[in-house]
């Protein structure tokens, strides 16, 4: 049989595997925007992707059969040609189908490539057979099954590459697409132009469908509209993978960000509930455990009133760690604080709760408590480990600790838990300490007068209820009075007239000190300036308190009073015992250069009593020692006190500072501190501590009722500097 020639149009051809080609790229892309996690974004995708890749597709065909011609007049059934073009939509919905599962399995790689590339050649024999010819077109059955297998081969090459493209790095991305796009419309082509070999034209053939679709006209029109349909699809895709990215570094900057939020929130958490220098629970968090613990103790109460379970409260204070602070500095001390939090862990059982409330105070909430036996068991545990030595910097140092337990609820209010094992702790130090001490009901007393005390001095500021008395210096040698020693006094409104060592003490353990220290600070210089327009010019000597060295507003809050009262700061004399100036060297030693540079006077007080030397003491700017009474009160029986107070007295003026003993009671003790040098003196001896307003009128010799005998006005009051 002898067929007609076949011609081919070169350009048209070249065009079909471009739009080949450009349809690949396109499928490509849209295989990685159908695998969305949203639904509906990814059905809307899928729908419009498999309109425009199929079209995309299906015009290549197209426009190849386009570049096939024949010496006879040919032309295309509209019917065969849709159904033609709606076979290339449902292999791309095939296709971009199965690119949006999770993964490609071989069973699904098979069946996918069998059933798109059946989609594929009934795409093409359908679009074939759109030409009705007379007689019919004669096929090659070996090269129509060629056809098939490579449309077979480009299916599955298809699915393998959008599946690989998943892992390829995004700076490769569009390399790699483009030469998979290139390699799937050449496998494209290369299916479509083996079918148009595979068909032969008889001699004399015609076709029937010559005035249907046909012309180059027609074939631009569909190039254009389907170039111009799959430029707008990759627009879109591309336009919807930047909004993606940009969501993407949006989501990450939001989780980063919740990420830094939740860290800030962390470290807040910490600095709030964890104590900074141990990482224990604090105050606030073991409060917090405890009223959980008494909650969830009076449910189980209720649910099983005949079953017996206890909860304990052990209060731990370290005995013997201020002399640590004192002889080895704050570094060293707060390595034995560390060390005892670790040994106190260790000790406590898992579901136990170990906290830090205080300097060298410590908390431990102990639950499902069966006996008293088991708390004792764990104080008895907790002696033995804090007792060891603790290796230190070169240094063994060895503490103890008292410990109270108050166990609710056999002994102790649950409102009151905490105060009651602190009453039993205090009980275990005055014991002698290294013990341990179950609560008991008249303890409750001295810890309700302590709670009682402390809401009290919180309102006496308020109430004005604070005095400053005043007890004269003299002379050794002339019995001039010197300046005044100004000691507080709290007037309680039911207690009646306190004195410091009963409040002192709380104000100290309550944070309140400094509030007391500052109002001290400001009458003095008030008292000073009212003394001076009544024509009594004194120097007066207030205490501070460590609290107060350690402050960093206590420099300009001095400087401020003296300058709002009008004082001379070389009238104003600042006190430090000895004890606590060598507590914090380096902040007692910044202190007393800031208020050294003012003008302001500065002694040690209860010299003897402390672990420091004259040497040591030279690192501050001070003038002036006190000799501490306990020295003064043996000096008539013990020749050892007299020798300690006479090299005292000669070692301080040769190294510049004047000594005042206090304390003096007697006519003997007066004779032998003039004998040994002591440059000022004080005691009740000369007079007791006294309000303002009766030291004026005793420094002018109109001594008030009770006033001790000894009066100034026959030895003058001049202030001597």
């Amino acid at each position: 049989m002898t067929f007609l020639t076949p011609r081919y149009e070169l350009w048209i051809v070249v065009a079909s595997l471009a739009i080949a080609s450009f349809a690949s790229y396109v499928a490509l892309d849209l295989s990685r925007r159908v695998r969305t996690r949203e639904r509906g974004v990814g059905a809307a995708w899928w729908i419009g992707g498999s309109l425009a890749m199929g079209t995309g597709i299906w015009a290549m065909h197209f426009v190849g059969m386009l570049a096939f011609t024949l010496p006879i007049a040919l032309g295309y059934t509209r019917l065969l040609t849709f159904v033609s073009w709606f076979a290339g939509v449902a292999v791309s919905a095939v296709a971009l189908g199965i690119a949006s599962r999770g993964q490609l399995t071989v069973r699904r790689l098979a069946t996918g490539s069998l059933a798109m590339g059946a989609g594929i050649c009934a795409m093409h024999y359908l679009g074939m057979a759109a030409l009705d010819m007379a007689p019919g077109i004669v096929w090659n059955g070996a090269l129509v099954a060629l056809s098939a297998l490579i449309a077979v081969a480009a299916s599955a090459a298809a699915l393998l590459i959008f599946f690989l493209l998943r892992h390829v790095p995004a700076r490769f991305m569009r390399v790699c697409q483009l030469g998979a796009a290139l390699a799937m419309g050449l496998a494209i082509n290369g299916m479509h132009y083996t079918g148009m070999a595979a068909a032969g034209f008889p001699e004399g053939s015609l076709c029937l469908s010559a005035d249907a679709l046909r012309g180059e006209s027609l074939g631009t029109l569909v190039v254009l509209a389907s170039v111009t349909l799959l430029a707008l699809t990759l627009f879109t895709s591309v336009l919807d993978a930047r909004m993606q990215a940009r969501t993407a570094r949006l989501a990450e900057s939001l989780r980063v960000a919740n990420g830094d939020l939740q860290a800030a929130n962390e470290t807040l958490r910490r600095q709030a509930f964890l104590d900074p220098l141990t990482g224990l629970p604090n105050r606030l968090l073991f409060e917090d455990r405890l009223r959980h613990a008494l909650a969830l103790h009076t449910r189980h109460r209720e649910e099983t009133p005949r079953r017996v379970e206890r909860l304990a409260v052990l209060f731990v204070d370290l005995d013997g760690f201020k002399p640590i602070n004192d002889s080895f500095g704050h570094d060293t001390g707060d390595l034995v604080l560390r060390e005892a939090a670790e040994r106190l862990a260790s000790a406590a059982r898992g579901g136990d709760t170990v906290a830090r409330v205080g300097g060298d105070e410590f908390l431990l909430l102990m639950e499902e408590v069966a006996e008293p036996a088991d708390c004792i068991a764990l104080a008895r545990r907790i002696i033995d480990e804090i007792t060891r030595p603790f290796e230190l910097q070169q240094h063994s140092l060895q503490i103890s600790c008292s410990v109270g337990i108050v166990v609710h609820p056999d002994a102790g209010d649950a409102t009151k838990l905490v105060a009651n094992a602190d009453a039993a702790m205090y009980a275990a130090k005055r014991a002698g300490g290294a013990t341990w001490t179950l609560f008991e009901p008249h303890m409750d007393a001295g810890a309700l007068e302590q709670l009682s005390l402390q809401s009290d001095l919180r309102r006496a500021l308020e109430r004005r209820e604070l005095r400053l008395h005043y007890q004269p210096k003299v002379d050794a040698i002339n019995g001039r009075v010197r300046g005044v020693e100004a000691l507080l006094r709290w007037q309680h409104p039911e207690r009646g007239l306190l004195g410091p060592a009963l409040f002192i003490p709380i104000a100290e353990r309550f944070g309140l000190i400094n509030a007391l220290g500052a109002w001290v600070i400001d009458e003095a210089c008030r008292q000073m300036q009212a003394w001076a327009e009544a024509g009594l010019h004194l120097r007066v000597a207030i205490n501070l308190s460590v609290h107060q060295l350690r402050d960093a507003t206590l420099v300009p809050h001095i400087e401020a009073a003296l300058r709002r009262h009008g004082v001379d700061a070389q009238r104003l004399l600042c006190e430090v015992t000895e004890s606590l100036a060598m507590d914090d060297l380096a902040a007692t030693q910044r202190s007393f250069d800031g208020l050294a540079r003012l003008g302001v006077y500065l002694s040690v007080d209860d010299f003897g009593t402390g672990h420091s030397s004259l040497a040591s003491l030279r690192q501050l700017p001070a003038r002036q020692l006190k000799i501490d009474r306990s020295f003064v009160r043996d000096l008539e029986h013990s020749a050892a006190a007299r020798s300690v107070v006479d090299a005292v007295v000669y070692l301080s003026h040769r190294l510049g500072l004047g000594v005042v003993a206090e304390g003096v009671e007697t006519q003997g003790q007066r004779d032998l501190l003039v004998g040994l040098g002591c440059d000022e003196l004080q005691g009740f001896l000369f007079a007791r501590p006294m309000p303002a307003a009766d030291l004026l009128e005793w420094a002018f010799g109109r001594a008030p009722a009770g006033a001790p005998e000894f009066s100034p006005s026959s030895i003058g009051t001049t202030l001597a500097v």
